[in-house]
Protein backbone atom coordinates (compact mmCIF):
# COMPACT_ATOMS: atom_id res chain seq x y z
CA UNK A 1 0.00 0.00 0.00
CA UNK A 2 1.30 3.49 -1.13
CA UNK A 3 1.00 7.21 0.18
CA UNK A 4 1.06 10.40 -1.26
CA UNK A 5 1.82 13.23 0.53
CA UNK A 6 1.70 16.50 -1.29
CA UNK A 7 1.73 19.96 0.61
CA UNK A 8 -0.79 22.66 -0.67
CA UNK A 9 0.56 25.40 -3.10
CA UNK A 10 3.29 24.75 -1.08
CA UNK A 11 5.38 28.16 -2.12
CA UNK A 12 2.80 30.65 -1.12
CA UNK A 13 1.88 27.86 2.32
CA UNK A 14 5.61 28.52 3.21
CA UNK A 15 5.34 32.25 2.55
CA UNK A 16 1.80 32.06 4.74
CA UNK A 17 3.54 30.05 7.68
CA UNK A 18 5.19 33.40 8.64
CA UNK A 19 2.68 35.98 7.92
CA UNK A 20 -0.03 34.70 8.17
CA UNK A 21 -1.95 38.36 7.74
CA UNK A 22 -2.04 36.53 4.35
CA UNK A 23 -4.04 33.94 5.00
CA UNK A 24 -7.48 34.20 3.47
CA UNK A 25 -6.12 36.60 0.57
CA UNK A 26 -5.27 35.78 -3.11
CA UNK A 27 -1.30 35.33 -3.54
CA UNK A 28 1.35 34.22 -6.09
CA UNK A 29 4.35 33.47 -5.92
CA UNK A 30 7.07 34.17 -8.88
CA UNK A 31 10.21 32.84 -10.99
CA UNK A 32 13.25 33.21 -10.71
CA UNK A 33 13.67 37.01 -12.14
CA UNK A 34 10.16 37.37 -11.14
CA UNK A 35 8.97 35.76 -14.73
CA UNK A 36 6.01 33.92 -14.16
CA UNK A 37 3.58 32.37 -11.82
CA UNK A 38 4.87 29.23 -10.05
CA UNK A 39 2.34 29.22 -7.04
CA UNK A 40 -1.14 30.40 -6.64
CA UNK A 41 -3.40 30.19 -3.39
CA UNK A 42 -6.58 29.08 -3.86
CA UNK A 43 -8.01 32.59 -3.75
CA UNK A 44 -6.09 33.43 -6.39
CA UNK A 45 -6.97 30.52 -8.56
CA UNK A 46 -10.62 31.68 -8.21
CA UNK A 47 -9.79 34.85 -10.05
CA UNK A 48 -8.53 33.04 -12.88
CA UNK A 49 -5.08 33.32 -12.42
CA UNK A 50 -3.16 30.53 -14.11
CA UNK A 51 0.15 28.86 -13.39
CA UNK A 52 3.10 30.11 -16.07
CA UNK A 53 1.55 33.22 -16.72
CA UNK A 54 3.95 36.19 -17.32
CA UNK A 55 4.23 38.85 -14.63
CA UNK A 56 4.18 41.58 -17.14
CA UNK A 57 1.31 40.48 -18.64
CA UNK A 58 -0.84 39.71 -15.76
CA UNK A 59 0.83 43.06 -13.31
CA UNK A 60 -2.39 44.99 -14.00
CA UNK A 61 -5.03 42.44 -12.72
CA UNK A 62 -2.40 41.62 -9.93
CA UNK A 63 -2.87 45.29 -8.63
CA UNK A 64 -6.37 45.95 -9.31
CA UNK A 65 -8.00 42.65 -7.29
CA UNK A 66 -5.02 43.01 -4.47
CA UNK A 67 -3.03 39.87 -5.11
CA UNK A 68 -0.15 39.63 -2.71
CA UNK A 69 3.01 38.87 -4.86
CA UNK A 70 6.24 37.35 -3.46
CA UNK A 71 9.06 36.67 -5.19
CA UNK A 72 10.18 33.02 -5.32
CA UNK A 73 12.67 32.49 -2.05
CA UNK A 74 14.17 28.81 -2.38
CA UNK A 75 16.11 28.91 0.75
CA UNK A 76 12.86 28.97 2.59
CA UNK A 77 11.10 26.32 0.14
CA UNK A 78 14.01 24.14 0.53
CA UNK A 79 14.26 24.28 4.72
CA UNK A 80 10.51 23.75 4.86
CA UNK A 81 10.76 20.98 2.37
CA UNK A 82 13.27 19.10 4.35
CA UNK A 83 11.56 19.70 7.61
CA UNK A 84 8.26 17.96 6.42
CA UNK A 85 10.06 15.44 4.44
CA UNK A 86 12.11 15.04 7.68
CA UNK A 87 9.19 14.42 9.82
CA UNK A 88 7.14 12.09 7.00
CA UNK A 89 10.96 9.75 7.34
CA UNK A 90 10.20 9.18 11.25
CA UNK A 91 6.73 8.32 10.99
CA UNK A 92 6.57 5.64 8.21
CA UNK A 93 9.04 2.53 7.39
CA UNK A 94 10.04 3.96 3.46
CA UNK A 95 9.96 7.66 1.92
CA UNK A 96 10.41 8.73 -1.53
CA UNK A 97 11.05 12.19 -1.98
CA UNK A 98 9.01 12.95 -5.31
CA UNK A 99 9.83 16.54 -5.57
CA UNK A 100 10.29 19.45 -3.51
CA UNK A 101 6.50 19.39 -2.17
CA UNK A 102 5.53 15.57 -2.57
CA UNK A 103 6.62 12.23 -1.04
CA UNK A 104 5.53 8.46 -1.29
CA UNK A 105 5.17 6.78 1.60
CA UNK A 106 5.16 2.82 1.86
CA UNK A 107 2.24 2.11 3.95
CA UNK A 108 2.31 -1.87 3.57
CA UNK A 109 1.20 -3.44 6.27
CA UNK A 110 0.63 -0.79 8.34
CA UNK A 111 -2.86 -1.52 8.63
CA UNK A 112 -2.78 -4.48 10.69
CA UNK A 113 -0.68 -2.63 13.10
CA UNK A 114 -1.86 0.87 13.24
CA UNK A 115 -5.55 0.17 12.47
CA UNK A 116 -7.16 1.77 9.61
CA UNK A 117 -4.89 3.88 6.87
CA UNK A 118 -7.36 6.78 6.80
CA UNK A 119 -6.61 7.70 10.52
CA UNK A 120 -3.22 7.22 10.07
CA UNK A 121 -3.25 9.82 7.09
CA UNK A 122 -5.55 11.91 9.26
CA UNK A 123 -2.70 12.33 11.55
CA UNK A 124 0.32 12.46 9.58
CA UNK A 125 -1.45 15.98 8.03
CA UNK A 126 -2.13 17.15 11.72
CA UNK A 127 1.86 16.04 12.35
CA UNK A 128 2.68 17.85 9.34
CA UNK A 129 0.79 20.99 10.28
CA UNK A 130 1.20 21.11 13.89
CA UNK A 131 5.76 20.82 13.14
CA UNK A 132 5.39 23.19 10.21
CA UNK A 133 2.13 24.91 9.40
CA UNK A 134 1.98 23.68 5.72
CA UNK A 135 -1.63 22.04 4.79
CA UNK A 136 -1.00 18.90 2.88
CA UNK A 137 -3.35 15.98 1.49
CA UNK A 138 -2.95 12.19 1.45
CA UNK A 139 -3.70 9.68 -0.97
CA UNK A 140 -3.83 6.01 -0.21
CA UNK A 141 -3.68 3.07 -2.46
CA UNK A 142 -2.73 -0.37 -3.68
CA UNK A 143 -0.43 1.23 -6.70
CA UNK A 144 1.49 4.82 -6.86
CA UNK A 145 -0.43 5.71 -9.81
CA UNK A 146 -4.02 5.01 -7.74
CA UNK A 147 -2.53 7.04 -4.61
CA UNK A 148 -1.74 10.01 -6.94
CA UNK A 149 -4.66 9.94 -8.46
CA UNK A 150 -6.42 9.85 -4.84
CA UNK A 151 -4.53 12.60 -3.83
CA UNK A 152 -5.48 14.95 -6.32
CA UNK A 153 -9.30 14.18 -5.22
CA UNK A 154 -8.28 14.71 -1.94
CA UNK A 155 -7.19 18.02 -2.91
CA UNK A 156 -9.79 19.48 -5.33
CA UNK A 157 -12.81 17.84 -2.63
CA UNK A 158 -13.58 19.89 0.31
CA UNK A 159 -16.05 17.07 1.51
CA UNK A 160 -12.91 14.61 1.95
CA UNK A 161 -11.08 16.41 4.60
CA UNK A 162 -7.80 15.93 2.71
CA UNK A 163 -7.77 12.09 2.47
CA UNK A 164 -8.92 9.79 0.50
CA UNK A 165 -8.13 6.36 0.61
CA UNK A 166 -8.94 3.65 -2.22
CA UNK A 167 -8.99 0.88 -0.45
CA UNK A 168 -11.57 -1.42 -1.84
CA UNK A 169 -12.48 -2.18 -5.24
CA UNK A 170 -15.16 0.00 -5.57
CA UNK A 171 -14.26 3.07 -4.48
CA UNK A 172 -10.96 2.65 -6.71
CA UNK A 173 -13.41 2.43 -10.09
CA UNK A 174 -15.18 5.63 -8.67
CA UNK A 175 -12.15 7.38 -8.35
CA UNK A 176 -11.28 5.98 -11.73
CA UNK A 177 -14.66 7.61 -12.96
CA UNK A 178 -13.67 11.33 -11.13
CA UNK A 179 -10.27 11.70 -13.45
CA UNK A 180 -9.76 12.50 -17.10
CA UNK A 181 -7.74 10.48 -18.88
CA UNK A 182 -5.36 13.84 -19.28
CA UNK A 183 -4.93 13.91 -16.01
CA UNK A 184 -3.53 10.62 -15.20
CA UNK A 185 0.10 10.52 -13.72
CA UNK A 186 2.02 9.97 -16.87
CA UNK A 187 0.07 10.89 -19.50
CA UNK A 188 1.16 13.86 -21.39
CA UNK A 189 0.43 15.73 -24.18
CA UNK A 190 0.74 13.58 -26.73
CA UNK A 191 -0.69 10.53 -25.29
CA UNK A 192 -3.75 12.47 -24.30
CA UNK A 193 -4.84 13.45 -27.73
CA UNK A 194 -3.86 9.80 -28.56
CA UNK A 195 -6.58 8.82 -26.31
CA UNK A 196 -8.95 11.54 -26.76
CA UNK A 197 -9.07 10.25 -30.47
CA UNK A 198 -9.42 6.86 -29.19
CA UNK A 199 -12.79 7.84 -27.32
CA UNK A 200 -10.67 7.20 -24.30
CA UNK A 201 -11.77 10.02 -21.96
CA UNK A 202 -11.41 9.10 -18.09
CA UNK A 203 -9.36 6.96 -15.83
CA UNK A 204 -11.81 4.76 -15.83
CA UNK A 205 -11.55 3.71 -19.59
CA UNK A 206 -7.93 3.79 -19.56
CA UNK A 207 -7.92 1.03 -17.12
CA UNK A 208 -10.30 -0.96 -19.41
CA UNK A 209 -7.71 -0.97 -22.24
CA UNK A 210 -5.84 -4.01 -23.16
CA UNK A 211 -2.43 -4.57 -22.49
CA UNK A 212 -1.50 -5.13 -26.34
CA UNK A 213 -3.40 -1.50 -26.94
CA UNK A 214 -1.61 0.05 -24.13
CA UNK A 215 1.91 -1.35 -25.52
CA UNK A 216 1.01 -0.18 -29.23
CA UNK A 217 -0.17 3.22 -28.36
CA UNK A 218 1.12 4.45 -24.78
CA UNK A 219 5.14 3.49 -24.84
CA UNK A 220 5.84 0.14 -25.17
CA UNK A 221 6.13 -1.61 -21.51
CA UNK A 222 5.77 1.75 -20.00
CA UNK A 223 2.40 2.23 -20.97
CA UNK A 224 1.22 -1.66 -20.16
CA UNK A 225 2.60 -0.95 -16.76
CA UNK A 226 0.48 2.26 -16.75
CA UNK A 227 -2.71 0.57 -17.26
CA UNK A 228 -1.58 -2.54 -14.91
CA UNK A 229 -1.52 0.41 -12.18
CA UNK A 230 -4.36 1.62 -12.59
CA UNK A 231 -6.18 -1.49 -12.43
CA UNK A 232 -4.66 -2.46 -9.21
CA UNK A 233 -1.43 -4.12 -9.74
CA UNK A 234 1.78 -2.21 -8.12
CA UNK A 235 4.64 -2.15 -10.97
CA UNK A 236 7.24 -0.06 -8.95
CA UNK A 237 8.15 0.46 -5.62
CA UNK A 238 9.64 3.57 -3.71
CA UNK A 239 12.94 4.90 -5.60
CA UNK A 240 15.36 6.56 -4.21
CA UNK A 241 14.72 9.87 -2.95
CA UNK A 242 15.60 13.43 -4.73
CA UNK A 243 17.65 14.11 -1.16
CA UNK A 244 20.61 13.16 -2.26
CA UNK A 245 20.47 9.59 -2.34
CA UNK A 246 19.72 9.18 -5.86
CA UNK A 247 21.89 9.49 -8.71
CA UNK A 248 21.15 11.97 -11.06
CA UNK A 249 21.81 11.07 -14.81
CA UNK A 250 22.83 15.12 -15.77
CA UNK A 251 22.92 17.56 -13.90
CA UNK A 252 22.16 21.50 -15.31
CA UNK A 253 22.15 25.04 -13.84
CA UNK A 254 20.58 27.77 -15.92
CA UNK A 255 19.35 31.15 -15.31
CA UNK A 256 17.49 33.95 -16.96
CA UNK A 257 19.63 37.36 -16.36
CA UNK A 258 18.16 39.96 -14.54
CA UNK A 259 19.30 42.72 -17.26
CA UNK A 260 20.32 41.62 -20.65
CA UNK A 261 24.02 41.07 -21.42
CA UNK A 262 26.22 42.27 -24.12
CA UNK A 263 30.21 41.68 -23.32
CA UNK A 264 31.62 38.58 -23.44
CA UNK A 265 32.75 38.84 -19.77
CA UNK A 266 29.63 39.05 -18.51
CA UNK A 267 28.16 36.09 -20.02
CA UNK A 268 31.24 34.28 -19.09
CA UNK A 269 30.96 34.73 -15.77
CA UNK A 270 27.01 34.14 -15.26
CA UNK A 271 28.66 30.75 -17.28
CA UNK A 272 31.20 30.09 -14.78
CA UNK A 273 28.95 30.76 -11.88
CA UNK A 274 26.22 28.07 -13.37
CA UNK A 275 29.13 25.79 -14.38
CA UNK A 276 31.02 26.05 -10.46
CA UNK A 277 26.90 25.40 -9.16
CA UNK A 278 26.63 22.04 -11.68
CA UNK A 279 30.07 21.03 -10.26
CA UNK A 280 29.11 21.60 -6.85
CA UNK A 281 26.16 18.89 -7.05
CA UNK A 282 28.37 16.81 -8.98
CA UNK A 283 30.80 16.39 -6.64
CA UNK A 284 28.27 15.84 -3.75
CA UNK A 285 27.28 12.65 -5.76
CA UNK A 286 30.37 11.39 -6.29
CA UNK A 287 30.36 11.40 -10.09
CA UNK A 288 32.45 13.31 -12.85
CA UNK A 289 31.00 14.16 -16.30
CA UNK A 290 31.83 13.08 -19.79
CA UNK A 291 30.01 15.89 -21.43
CA UNK A 292 29.39 19.84 -21.08
CA UNK A 293 27.21 21.58 -23.01
CA UNK A 294 26.95 25.41 -22.69
CA UNK A 295 24.14 27.45 -24.01
CA UNK A 296 22.93 30.96 -24.84
CA UNK A 297 19.76 32.29 -25.50
CA UNK A 298 18.29 35.91 -26.51
CA UNK A 299 14.93 37.41 -26.10
CA UNK A 300 12.16 35.37 -28.05
CA UNK A 301 9.63 38.22 -27.20
CA UNK A 302 11.71 40.96 -28.38
CA UNK A 303 10.37 41.63 -32.44
CA UNK A 304 13.57 42.96 -33.56
CA UNK A 305 15.52 39.15 -32.74
CA UNK A 306 15.14 37.00 -35.26
CA UNK A 307 16.04 33.28 -34.92
CA UNK A 308 17.53 31.14 -33.88
CA UNK A 309 17.09 32.69 -30.24
CA UNK A 310 19.41 30.02 -28.59
CA UNK A 311 22.29 28.52 -30.03
CA UNK A 312 24.54 25.40 -27.74
CA UNK A 313 27.46 23.50 -28.04
CA UNK A 314 28.81 20.11 -26.41
CA UNK A 315 31.61 18.75 -26.01
CA UNK A 316 32.58 15.22 -25.08
CA UNK A 317 35.86 16.26 -22.66
CA UNK A 318 39.12 15.12 -24.58
CA UNK A 319 40.85 14.71 -21.10
CA UNK A 320 38.39 12.19 -19.22
CA UNK A 321 35.74 12.49 -16.63
CA UNK A 322 36.07 15.25 -14.34
CA UNK A 323 34.44 16.91 -11.70
CA UNK A 324 36.93 19.87 -11.21
CA UNK A 325 35.60 22.90 -11.42
CA UNK A 326 38.64 24.49 -12.75
CA UNK A 327 38.93 22.21 -15.30
CA UNK A 328 35.30 22.45 -16.83
CA UNK A 329 35.07 26.21 -16.86
CA UNK A 330 37.85 26.44 -19.29
CA UNK A 331 36.30 23.76 -21.84
CA UNK A 332 32.85 26.12 -21.14
CA UNK A 333 35.01 29.24 -21.93
CA UNK A 334 35.86 27.75 -25.17
CA UNK A 335 32.62 26.43 -26.00
CA UNK A 336 31.00 29.90 -24.95
CA UNK A 337 33.72 31.40 -27.45
CA UNK A 338 32.16 29.47 -30.63
CA UNK A 339 28.36 30.48 -29.84
CA UNK A 340 29.45 34.10 -29.34
CA UNK A 341 27.93 36.61 -31.78
CA UNK A 342 29.30 40.12 -31.40
CA UNK A 343 26.58 42.60 -30.54
CA UNK A 344 23.43 39.98 -29.98
CA UNK A 345 22.21 41.00 -26.47
CA UNK A 346 21.61 37.73 -24.19
CA UNK A 347 19.10 37.11 -21.58
CA UNK A 348 19.71 33.41 -20.11
CA UNK A 349 22.60 30.92 -20.23
CA UNK A 350 22.96 27.46 -18.61
CA UNK A 351 24.95 24.97 -18.50
CA UNK A 352 24.46 20.81 -18.16
CA UNK A 353 26.42 17.83 -17.57
CA UNK A 354 25.77 14.66 -18.78
CA UNK A 355 27.68 11.19 -18.84
CA UNK A 356 28.01 10.78 -15.56
CA UNK A 357 29.58 8.50 -13.76
CA UNK A 358 32.20 7.52 -10.52
CA UNK A 359 35.26 8.43 -10.97
CA UNK A 360 36.52 4.51 -10.05
CA UNK A 361 35.07 3.60 -13.18
CA UNK A 362 37.48 3.35 -16.08
CA UNK A 363 36.00 5.99 -18.77
CA UNK A 364 35.63 4.71 -22.18
CA UNK A 365 38.86 5.78 -24.41
CA UNK A 366 38.89 6.84 -28.66
CA UNK A 367 38.87 3.99 -31.13
CA UNK A 368 42.66 4.33 -31.66
CA UNK A 369 43.20 5.17 -27.79
CA UNK A 370 44.59 3.70 -24.97
CA UNK A 371 44.77 4.29 -21.65
CA UNK A 372 48.09 5.76 -21.38
CA UNK A 373 47.01 8.27 -24.39
CA UNK A 374 44.41 10.15 -23.15
CA UNK A 375 45.05 13.80 -23.53
CA UNK A 376 45.05 16.32 -20.77
CA UNK A 377 43.67 19.99 -20.93
CA UNK A 378 45.76 20.69 -17.95
CA UNK A 379 47.95 18.21 -15.31
CA UNK A 380 46.26 17.27 -12.49
CA UNK A 381 47.86 18.28 -9.42
CA UNK A 382 47.57 15.78 -6.25
CA UNK A 383 46.12 17.72 -3.96
CA UNK A 384 43.06 18.75 -6.70
CA UNK A 385 40.36 16.58 -5.45
CA UNK A 386 41.20 17.74 -1.70
CA UNK A 387 41.57 21.51 -3.60
CA UNK A 388 37.55 21.16 -4.48
CA UNK A 389 36.38 19.08 -1.19
CA UNK A 390 37.95 22.41 0.44
CA UNK A 391 36.09 24.45 -1.89
CA UNK A 392 32.62 23.16 -1.30
CA UNK A 393 33.16 22.78 2.31
CA UNK A 394 34.03 26.47 2.61
CA UNK A 395 30.78 27.28 0.75
CA UNK A 396 28.66 25.21 3.23
CA UNK A 397 29.97 26.42 5.96
CA UNK A 398 30.02 30.24 4.94
CA UNK A 399 27.41 30.60 2.21
CA UNK A 400 27.30 29.85 -1.05
CA UNK A 401 29.44 31.69 -3.15
CA UNK A 402 31.51 32.67 -0.82
CA UNK A 403 34.91 31.20 -2.92
CA UNK A 404 34.25 31.57 -6.24
CA UNK A 405 36.32 30.59 -9.52
CA UNK A 406 38.03 34.27 -10.85
CA UNK A 407 35.68 34.60 -13.86
CA UNK A 408 32.91 33.88 -12.14
CA UNK A 409 33.41 37.58 -10.20
CA UNK A 410 31.81 40.28 -11.87
CA UNK A 411 33.29 43.15 -14.11
CA UNK A 412 33.55 46.28 -11.72
CA UNK A 413 31.93 48.01 -14.47
CA UNK A 414 28.84 45.46 -14.63
CA UNK A 415 28.05 46.32 -10.89
CA UNK A 416 28.67 49.93 -11.14
CA UNK A 417 25.48 50.97 -9.25
CA UNK A 418 24.04 47.78 -8.77
CA UNK A 419 24.41 45.25 -5.63
CA UNK A 420 23.58 41.71 -7.39
CA UNK A 421 25.65 40.79 -10.26
CA UNK A 422 24.18 41.52 -14.09
CA UNK A 423 23.13 37.65 -14.11
CA UNK A 424 21.37 37.23 -10.86
CA UNK A 425 17.55 37.55 -11.41
CA UNK A 426 15.26 40.24 -9.96
CA UNK A 427 13.82 39.40 -6.92
CA UNK A 428 11.45 42.90 -5.60
CA UNK A 429 9.06 40.77 -3.24
CA UNK A 430 11.62 38.75 -1.99
CA UNK A 431 10.53 37.75 1.48
CA UNK A 432 13.46 37.01 4.48
CA UNK A 433 14.81 33.66 4.96
CA UNK A 434 12.97 33.28 8.04
CA UNK A 435 14.57 29.32 8.96
CA UNK A 436 18.10 30.20 7.49
CA UNK A 437 19.52 33.16 8.24
CA UNK A 438 19.87 34.34 11.94
CA UNK A 439 19.34 37.74 10.70
CA UNK A 440 16.42 37.25 9.10
CA UNK A 441 14.38 35.24 12.46
CA UNK A 442 11.64 36.72 13.54
CA UNK A 443 11.32 38.38 16.60
CA UNK A 444 8.67 37.81 19.28
CA UNK A 445 7.99 41.14 21.22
Amino acid sequence: MFGLVDCNNFYVSCERVFQPRYEGRPVVVLSNNDGCIISRSAEAKALGLKMGAPYFQVQEQLRQQQVQVFSSNYALYGDMSRRVMGYLGQVTPGVEIYSIDEAFLDLAGLDQHLGCLTERAHRIRTGIKARTGIPTCVGVAPTKTLAKLANRLAKKSPELDGVLYLDSAARRAWALGQVAASDVWGIGRQYAQKLTAAGIDSAADLARVSEAWARKHLGGVVGARLVQELQGQPCAGLHPSEDGTLSRQSISCSRTFGRPLTAFADVQAAVTTFLSRAAEKLRAQGDQAYVLTVYVQKNRFDPRVLPPYSRSATLTLPGGPSSDTLVLARYAERLLARLWEPGAVYHKAGVVLDGLEPPSTGHQLGLFETPTAAPKLMPTAPDRSQLMASLDKLNARFGRGTVRVASAVPRPAAMAGQSRAPWQGQAQWQSPAFTTRLEDLLTVN
